[in-house]
């Protein structure tokens, strides 16, 4: 039996990734993607957390010759709500929420370079987005997320040169279970959850359903939301060498804008002449023209099978599809007197994305060195469309709001379709002699992309990656590294005759020590690196096209990290330091030779401590309390002004007792207002004022 269904899967894992391949030979549209991230699952540190982040085969982080930062279930908790980029506020070299409290986009970078756009991966494969195609992530779906920062092309193919944010779904765990969870907040946004699964069929078959439903009001006033999110999947062993997980997941929300990015610096940031200061929770658009429409799906599938002893064949595929209504009114950015100017934005959005990995793994031993091998090939295949619709409209005091403007219904105008498809083919060795660890990888993709209008406009390039690493193992937990790395990443963005623009290329180079103390639980790890990112299109926004790309030239970061995580007694400790020196070393677009791109704080920090009682009548109480803080970015590209930095306090009780748990969690706990950041002197964004939420879950 064994033998039989190894020789039948590896045809099938095969054939597949090849007609992936002659779909791009024939270029028809599909869908792009690919990544891999995992780990245990357990809820501890990360010091007891292995991770296919920087490798795509379960490793320690401390073996892995780059930075990782994993955020778990636990922590994940402590940071509730709709948005998944809020739990990574606590990680070093990530960035997040530069438009504020936006209800329909996750923001981050990494390393000082968006990531939202190129570096976002669920479940080991990509899920690449474009201007408003973009992905929403409910949190309560996911087990853990996970940061591998620095270029990840040699294994994943195009990819942020600064890094990447991988979500891993919750799976089935082989065991039964229910648990059920309810909260609010105090904008009076409220969720109700359900996650279970079970065993069927003498273990050999294993099921997980969750689902969510929240909604209610937001800090500007008048927005508000409603979502609703279900993800299934199924695991089928019948052996212990043969794995087959089946999983999809739908979501629709519906909301009215929050409003809260796109204004003026001078007004937010400093007040205006006459001491005029736009109110935080001032919303701009109109209620009688605001419509947000998603609606989301993913199917995909997970099989692994083990051949030969020492060998696995493994693959991963899933198409992810979104389609979205939008109609609103936006800022423009320009403050007179009290009157905000405004633009009107529609659009119909459609974007899918087709990904297949096929993975080859096995261990070799030649002499005293063991070798750790991986060969594979995947398929990405995305595809955009959209149609909108841009015009004026009146501007809006921002002191005496008054709203109820007649509007006349739009007319959406279809748009270019854009298509990128790309084909990669990979190996990694990881040599392990003694003490020492090398890690080898190489990478050759072959990418096209195509704008099609009146006319398709195409360009296909071929491009080789590497990575190569090296680290030492002491024998009291400390593991110095040293890495170097090349990236690539094709871009959807193209010029005005149409013609799609050259792909990104990226190097770096990584120093630092991961410490794993021997005397205690914890992870310590520090990094210093310098990034050259080259051929970068950045934002280039003009009246009518406001999601217009440009280019800018070579931008250089460098930078150094430093993140902690330990327990030590009863107390849990996790800290972060980032500091950055952003430059643009080749200017050919608009920001200025020298000087540094906008929303990249040169520091950021942060710290959060835990303490848990574990006997007496506080037995289960859990006291925590942690600082953010944001130091100074641009907030122009000629580097004339800059967004004041902010200190953020929070706080957080929980109490678990038997089976039932009740959590308050409160961000901003002074309410602190300040700016997130801004793209320039017309489009800034609050940070989310204070925030409290209250949960409280049973399991059954």
């Amino acid at each position: 039996m064994q033998t039989t269904l190894s020789r039948a899967l590896l045809p099938f894992l095969l054939l597949t990734t090849a007609l992936g391949n002659q779909a791009m030979a024939q270029n028809q549209p599909i869908a792009l993607g690919e990544i891999v991230v995992e780990a245990d699952g357990t809820g501890q540190p990360a010091a007891a957390v292995s991770t296919t982040a920087g490798s795509k085969l379960p490793v320690a982080i401390t073996q892995v010759p780059q930075s990782i930062s994993v955020v778990d279930r636990k922590q994940i908790d402590n940071s509730p709500g709709p948005k998944a980029d809020a739990a990574l506020r606590y990680s070093a070299g990530v960035t997040t929420q530069t438009y504020g409290a936006d209800a329909d986009t996750d923001w981050f970078y990494v390393r000082g370079f968006q990531a939202d756009q190129t570096g976002m991966f669920l479940d080991n494969l990509s899920l690449y987005q474009t201007g408003f195609g973009t992905f929403l992530v409910d949190p309560y779906l996911l087990e853990r997320i996970e940061v591998l920062k620095g270029p990840a092309s040699v294994l994943y193919g195009g990819a942020n040169v600064g890094g990447l944010v991988n979500y891993v779904s919750k799976r089935p765990t082989g065991e039964r279970f229910l648990t059920t969870e309810a909260g609010i907040n105090n904008f009076g946004n409220a969720y109700v959850g359900v996650d279970g699964g079970d065993v069927l069929a003498d273990g050999d078959l294993s099921y997980r359903v969750t689902g969510k439903l929240s909604g209610g009001g937001w800090e500007t006033k008048r927005a508000s939301d409603l979502r609703g999110v279900i993800q299934g999947s199924a695991t089928w062993t019948p052996s212990e060498d043969t794995s087959l997980t089946l999983y999809g997941t739908y979501q629709n929300v519906n909301l009215d804008h929050t409003a809260t990015g796109f204004l003026p610096f001078v007004g937010t940031a400093v007040d205006a002449p006459g001491g005029v200061r736009i109110p935080r929770d001032f919303n701009y658009g109109e209620p009688a023209i605001d419509v947000y429409e998603r609606q989301q799906y993913t199917v995909g599938y997970e099989l692994e099978q083990a051949i030969d002893g020492n060998w696995t064949v493994r693959q991963n595929a899933r198409y992810a599809a979104v389609d979205l209504n939008e109609d609103a009114i936006y800022s423009n950015g320009v403050l007179t007197g009290t009157s905000l100017g405004r633009y009107r934005w529609a659009h119909h959005t459609k974007a899918g994305i087709l990904t297949i990995d096929t993975q080859l793994e096995g261990e070799v031993t030649t002499g005293a060195v063991d070798h750790t091998l991986l060969f594979g090939v995947d398929y990405k295949n995305y595809r955009h469309e959209a149609a909108t619709f841009f015009a004026g409209a009146t501007s809006i005091d921002v002191l005496n709001p008054v709203y109820t403007t007649p509007f006349s219904p739009s007319t959406l105008t279809p748009g270019a379709i854009t298509n990128m498809q790309q084909l990669g083919l990979y190996a990694q060795d990881i040599i392990r002699f003694d003490d020492w660890l090398l890690t080898l990888n190489g990478r050759y993709d072959f990418a096209q992309t195509s704008v099609q209008n009146v006319t398709t406009a195409t360009r296909e390039e071929g491009v080789f990656s590497g990575r190569i690493g090296l680290g030492y193992e002491f024998d009291n937990g400390l593991t110095p590294y040293v890495s170097y790395a090349t990236s690539f990443n094709p871009t959807l963005s193209s010029d005005a005759a149409g013609v799609p623009f050259a792909g990104e290329r990226g190097e770096q180079w990584e120093a630092g020590l991961k410490y794993e103390p021997t005397f205690m639980d914890g992870l310590i790890t520090a990094s210093v690196y310098n990034i050259n990112r080259n051929n970068v299109i950045g934002p280039d926004p003009v009246p009518g096209d406001p999601a217009r790309q440009g280019p800018v030239g070579t931008v250089n970061m460098k930078g150094a990290e430093l993140e902690g995580l330990v327990n030590v007694q009863d107390f849990t400790i996790r800290g972060a330091l980032t500091y950055l020196e952003a430059e643009v070393t080749r200017a050919t677009g608009t920001t200025p030779l020298g000087n540094s791109p906008t929303r990249i704080p040169t520091l950021t920090a942060s710290l959060g401590v835990d303490y848990t009682f574990h006997d007496g009548s506080l037995d289960g109480l859990t006291i925590g309390a942690g600082m953010r803080f944001q130091g100074e970015s641009w907030a122009d590209e000629a580097n004339t002004t800059r967004v004041p930095a902010a200190a953020l306090f929070d706080a957080s009780l929980r109490y678990q007792k038997d089976d039932w748990s009740v959590a308050l969690n409160v961000s901003n706990l002074f309410d602190t207002s300040y700016v997130a950041g801004c793209q320039s002197l017309t489009s800034c964004g609050y940070g989310a004022g204070r925030t409290a939420t209250i949960s409280v879950k049973k399991s059954w």
